[in-house]
């Protein structure tokens, strides 16, 4: 084609994408199957469906996926719209409940993993289906935009599920080239569906799925997906969780609840499996970001640092951040086609950190005492066995002589039983194993039992019975001071029912 000048000499050519290397090349934008299906989740939700069925069907290289809704529906218009890509500008003002912004979710999450994407919906009574068919795009590549009109052939099954409904849509995934790749069998769809899918969504979408009215019903191949929550929330050993904090910005209002989880050791082998959620502890420390409910980042620091940003680190597993914004607040947090990535505003930077510091710091001491210190808010501090002292040559790990059991033994000893009892201390504490401790800490991602928590209540009970006898008999202590002197030492202050207990010893 020739230029052309047009207004006032200005000269334009028309150029057009070709549509079938345009989408092919939208493939590519990094989706996986979970985050893809959030998105087409997101449409559904912004139809007001309080349910969604998402079915996994294995036929090898003819499996599909399909989910059905019983949102609003769109009628014949609105469903070539929506199959429209660019079909909604980022700019325009939208619904404060819509939870999308590209116009772009629907086709590009689909053809992440599919290459024949077809859509039906019923509203009034009247059902539609238009689907895109890449494979006969890349065969006429001269075709054009085609949308093309009805199901695939062999699949005229599945938008009847409609029928059922008196509205909703049904999305079907078909040429699963994403998926079912090369030696792709049966267990590993399965695995996708259960080991990601399921607990992708249950992270994601946790707000709307919890409690006993929940906005929305997930289920996968039948079973309803149960919510996954970050924060524990109303676990009786959570150490801290902040109050609300709110922010006003010119797009609207941030909320910030910052939470402090408990320690393994509080926590069943159950509980701990579960709550480490789909990246495992240290993955999902962090800032958890939700627009309307929905989650769209899942842990990490967002950048925000001291003095250099902050990395996922072991010691501060244990802090997550909760952070809602409105969806009017997208292009200041630069939120993605793919809802993965949010960046804060800079003049938001400071408020956060601050926030953030105080509750890694809060965090680091749950871990580091294993949530023992009673004095991460107020209170009594906890006796501690271990003291640490910094030294121009570097940090020392130093036994404390006036803990209660030390100071019992040398209490009781003559001067030369002293001299090598505080000899023998000073060889544990010049030999504690730090960079093996470390280590393991490291590749173990957790860290090693101590605090008497492998051992039974009797095992506990014999040595505490000891002490408590050197309180009252040697050192004439009533016996509510010396149950109280053990309910702030370490590490018996997590033994309140073996404290409760003890009674007057003999002599």
């Amino acid at each position: 084609m020739s230029p052309s000048k047009q207004n006032n000499q200005i000269a334009t050519r028309n150029a057009p994408p070709r549509a079938s290397a345009m989408l092919e090349s939208l493939r590519g934008l990094g989706y996986s199957t979970a985050a893809a299906l959030a998105d087409i989740i997101d449409n559904s939700i912004s139809a007001g469906a309080t349910t969604v069925d998402i079915k996994f069907n294995w036929k090898e290289k003819s499996s599909n996926i399909y989910i059905l809704d019983n949102g609003s529906g769109m009628s014949d218009q609105e469903l070539e719209s929506a199959m429209t890509l660019g079909n909604k500008n980022p700019l325009d003002e939208r619904s404060p409940h819509d939870l999308g912004r590209f116009g772009m979710g629907l086709k590009t999450a689909s053809f992440s993993q599919c290459k024949r994407l077809t859509v039906a919906s019923r509203k009034n009574g009247v059902n539609s289906c238009l689907r895109w068919d890449l494979d006969l795009l890349t065969a006429n590549p001269d075709i054009g935009w085609v949308l093309i009109e009805g199901p695939a052939p062999g699949s005229e099954d599945l938008p009847g599920k409609l029928e059922s409904l008196g509205h909703g849509t049904i999305v079907i995934w078909e040429i699963l080239d994403r998926i079912v790749t090369e030696s792709f069998t049966v267990n590993d769809f399965l695995a996708l569906m259960e080991e990601q899918v399921e607990r992708h969504l249950a992270m994601v979408f946790h707000r709307l799925l919890e409690g006993h009215h929940p906005k929305l019903r997930l289920n996968l191949n039948g079973k309803k997906i149960e919510a996954w929550d970050p924060f524990l929330s109303g676990h009786p050993a959570k150490p801290w969780t902040s109050p609300v904090q709110r922010h006003m910005t010119s797009c609207g209002g941030i909320e910030v609840q910052c939470h402090v989880l408990p320690h393994r050791d509080k926590l069943t082998d159950r509980e701990y499996e579960i709550n480490g959620g789909p990246g495992g502890w240290n993955a999902q420390q962090g800032f958890y970001v939700y627009r309307n409910q929905r989650l769209l980042v899942a842990g990490g620091w967002l950048g925000l640092g001291q003095s250099r940003a902050w990395n996922r680190e072991e010691p501060h597993r244990l802090a997550r951040i909760r952070l809602d914004i409105p969806n009017t607040a997208d292009t200041d947090w630069k939120i993605d086609v793919k809802k993965s990535v949010a960046r804060p505003p800079v003049a938001l930077r400071p408020w956060l950190t601050s926030m953030a510091t105080d509750t890694r710091e809060r965090a680091r001491r749950v871990f580091a005492y294993r949530g023992s210190p009673t004095n991460i808010n107020a209170g009594t501090p906890i006796e501690q066995a271990w003291k640490v002292e910094r030294t121009s040559k570097g940090i020392r790990y130093r036994i404390d002589e006036a803990h209660p059991s030390i100071a019992a033994v040398l209490d009781d000893a003559t001067s030369t039983q002293k001299d090598l009892i505080i000899s023998m201390l000073r060889v544990i504490e010049e030999t504690v194993p730090v960079q093996k401790i470390w280590l393991d800490t490291a590749e173990q991602k957790e860290t090693p039992v101590t605090s008497f928590a492998s051992s039974s209540d009797e095992a506990v009970l014999k040595v505490m019975k000891t002490l408590f006898r050197n309180m009252v008999i040697r050192k004439g202590m009533d016996i509510a001071d010396a149950r109280a002197r053990l309910a702030c030492t370490d590490p018996f202050q997590n033994f309140p029912h073996l404290i409760a207990q003890l009674s007057e010893p003999e002599s």
